[in-house]
């Protein structure tokens, strides 16, 4: 078969296939993301049919699917809005960092793989998935919820931090001097600090370049602006994530609102595209081997993400559903510390299956947690004689920005069956 007739049928086929996915699981109430990546594994190396003609194809929408997830993320806030948040909210990076960091890099001194080991492992456990979250938000419709300005703020923090951590990384595996390491890790923060301030000081001008009332226009300038900034963030050592995340908080108003709807269907898309290449890109047969100590790390893992996410929601002034849900929604792992694990198995080849095996542990359980994490807590508080719920606290003007992501009473009903309010 023709090299282009086969990259279309198999693309074809995968496309049709995640529709006939989606449709399953919103008949049962869940959400895709898992079903996603077991119909990966089951098409990629190792697996019952593995799909070769598509699989560079998919690598770059892989690549366009987390881009477009943060910039729809970012779009959710102004520059303002952000910098509030980060600092209302430092605390709780600083106790996410300790809480979720520690277990990876004692895990790594345990298994024997040295302090870069550490350092490398200890970044696979601590950053949540930006992209599997904001999938998931949106597949359970809580966009909108009080804690959703937390969540954001955590998951910013630690993809701002990704640009001091990993130039950092890099530097340790490769061995340079502490001059070089130094020189990355400065050209990595300029950049953030200047997309920042470009977007405080000069977003409305941004916003105003990009506007247009013809709507294929937007879209071409908003998409192609998102994938350079992402591409020139890359080059500087700065994820591509972060720098579509800082886009979309450069943009505000209707050119937000806007770009909004015309990129939703895309992202849905290629984020769907993203998490089947997770799954293609990984090999059954190095799992089982270390399933055993991934699963031990994921437990204890996602207990210190629970725990972070109800802390963080608790210093915001957030009602106690509003807190578990908060912390069943961070659990999940995904494309940073797979991008760490990468960068780490030349020097330690070790890492790379442990990793895979705890990312697509915690990326299955993750949805998971998100929706039932809130039910289960208040079905424990029940059976010890807990009054579930209760008035949410008001929360402090700092920790929940009410521009574009609304804040909702306790006792407002949700048609999906999810409170919103505390």
């Amino acid at each position: 078969m023709h090299d282009t007739t086969a990259l279309l049928v198999e693309l074809g086929a995968v496309i049709l296939g995640l529709g006939l996915i989606g449709r399953a699981a919103g008949r049962i109430g869940l959400s895709p993301i898992p079903l996603y990546l077991l119909a990966g594994l089951a098409f990629g190396h190792g697996g019952l049919i593995p799909l070769k003609a598509s699989e560079e194809f998919t690598m770059v929408g892989a690549e366009i699917g987390v881009i477009l997830l943060l910039l729809l993320l970012g779009l959710e806030y102004s520059a303002s809005e952000l910098v509030t948040s980060l600092k209302a909210q430092y605390p709780s990076g600083a106790v996410d960092f300790v809480l979720n960091a520690t277990p990876g890099a004692v895990a790594a001194l345990i298994l024997g793989w040295g302090p870069v080991g550490a350092v490398a492992l200890a970044g696979v456990t601590w950053i949540s998935s930006s992209g599997v979250i904001a999938k998931v938000m949106t597949d359970l419709g809580r966009l909108g919820n009080r804690e959703t300005p937390v969540i954001l703020g955590v998951l910013v923090m630690e993809d701002l931090a990704m640009a001091v951590y990993l130039p950092l990384l890099t530097a340790m595996l490769a061995g340079v001097s502490l001059a070089g390491g130094s020189l990355t890790l400065l050209i990595a923060l300029g950049t953030v600090g200047f997309v920042l301030y470009l977007a405080l000081r000069h977003g409305r001008l941004i916003s105003r370049a990009v506007s247009s009332d013809n709507p294929e226009m937007l879209l071409l300038v908003v998409l192609g602006l998102t994938v350079l900034v992402a591409g020139l963030a890359q080059q500087l050592q700065v994820s591509a994530a972060v720098g579509a995340f800082l886009v979309g908080i450069a943009l505000s108003g209707e050119v937000a609102e806007g770009a909004r709807k015309l990129l939703t269907p895309l992202r849905d898309l290629f984020a769907a595209v993203f998490f089947v290449f997770f799954g293609l890109s990984t090999n059954p047969a190095d799992i089982p081997p270390v399933l055993l100590p991934a699963a031990i790390l994921a437990v204890v893992t996602a207990l210190t993400k629970i725990l972070t996410g109800w802390y963080a929601a608790r210093r915001a002034g957030i009602g106690s559903r509003g807190r578990w849900r908060a912390g069943g929604t961070l659990v999940a792992r995904g494309e940073f510390s797979i991008v760490i694990a990468g960068l780490a198995v030349a020097t330690e080849p070790r890492i790379g299956p442990l990793a895979t095996a705890y990312v697509l542990i915690l990326v299955i359980v993750g949805p998971l947690t998100a929706r039932w994490t809130q039910p289960l807590a208040e079905k424990i508080q029940a059976a010890r004689g807990v009054k579930p719920g209760g008035p949410a606290v008001e929360a402090p003007p700092k920790a929940a920005p009410e521009r574009r992501l609304g804040d909702h009473d306790e006792l407002t009903p949700e048609p999906a069956g999810e409170a919103r309010g505390d």
